[in-house]
């Protein structure tokens, strides 16, 4: 088998810790690995199968001989490094925001839309969590009767934050249950007891930036721009495992036994749905799963064609390093 010089960019991160331990766990054909970081980052050592690597500072000639560079670093450092990466001779797959709209970057989703890999011209985009733990169970859906309308209400997990927030979580809880002063750095307001609707910045039309990058890049993966779409994201006091509220108007009838019947068939997605028995998706059981786990199914029983859904996945994994890898891995069957 052949096999690829990889280098992660952010190793230090919690994204791209989970990266490197997906290269291990799904035997990635890696031949030499280079773990990236900022200077201040520069020297940690992280373990990939049974060896310590030192993670060196991610700059100008370090992709050097590298076939696939995955990329967690920031939208910032996507857009200083990327483009050198690619000069170099590396694909670049990104995980932040940086190109994920760009006309002439793949935004993918291997369970959808793993054909448009062919289309990089060096760079190939990771879509945001939230959008892709939707995407998977939408598009069946989508492909048997179509969609006209998505709500989703997301309720995210901190470690979509980063590691600072996890921290600031952590705090937060303790300082609470001691009744000491609780502080705020990561997020504007205590997250500790508390729900934030506000993920990123608020844009001029009161959505944030967080919400926007969902109903764009659902438009973008599902290549239908006229799919109407709202969206309201929400930070929760969960440590890992995104949920969402998942509303849809199909275009035309489906029972929800055939639903049920075509989730189960649908590569990616376990289906949890036995409320007589209290079975559906919880973020803490998604901390070991790849799968986005679906439950919850049910009529709106104000109009014919709608449907709720409740959906969790693992957003460090799904939502973002396992993703990338399966992008990898399609594409080292065309390069």
């Amino acid at each position: 088998m052949k096999r690829f010089n990889v280098a992660v960019v952010g190793a230090t991160g919690v994204v791209g810790r989970e990266m490197i331990k997906t290269l291990e766990q799904r035997n990635f054909p890696v031949n030499k690995i280079k773990l990236l970081a900022t200077e201040r980052s520069a020297g940690t050592e992280i373990s990939f199968r049974g060896e310590k690597i030192k993670v060196e500072t991610a700059k100008s000639g370090v992709f050097d001989g590298v076939d696939i560079a995955l990329f967690s670093a920031g939208s910032n450092a996507s857009k200083e490094l990327a483009p050198i990466a690619v000069k170099e001779g590396a694909v670049v797959i990104d995980n932040s925001n940086a190109f994920r709209m760009d006309t002439d970057v793949p935004l993918v989703v291997p369970e959808i839309n793993p054909e448009k890999i062919k289309e990089h011209n060096g760079i190939i985009a990771n879509p945001n969590c939230s959008t892709i733990q939707m995407v998977v169970p939408l598009k069946p859906i989508y492909d048997e009767v179509g969609i006209d309308r998505i709500i989703v209400s997301t309720y995210q997990a901190v470690s979509g934050t980063g590691k600072d927030a996890i921290e600031e979580l952590l705090q937060q809880t303790k300082a609470y249950i001691n009744k000491e002063e609780l502080t705020s750095r990561v997020y504007p307001y205590q997250i500790a007891f508390n729900v934030l609707p506000q993920i990123d910045v608020f844009e001029e039309n009161n959505y944030t930036r967080e919400e926007m990058k969902i109903v764009h890049e659902t438009r973008k993966i599902f290549n239908d721009n006229d799919l109407k779409i709202t969206a309201t994201a929400v930070r929760v006091p969960v440590i890992n495992g995104h949920s969402e509220s998942v509303y849809i108007e199909t275009k035309e009838h489906i029972c929800i036994e055939k639903l049920r019947s075509l989730l189960r068939n649908t590569k990616g997605v376990k289906l949890i749905d036995e409320v007589e028995n209290l079975k559906y998706p919880l973020p803490i059981i998604t901390e070991n799963e790849d799968d986005v786990l679906v439950g919850r199914l049910r009529k709106d029983l104000s109009i014919k064609n709608g449907i709720n859904m409740w959906v969790a996945a693992n957003n460090l994994r799904k939502g973002a390093a396992l993703n990338a890898i399966q992008i990898a891995e399609e594409l080292i069957k065309i390069i």
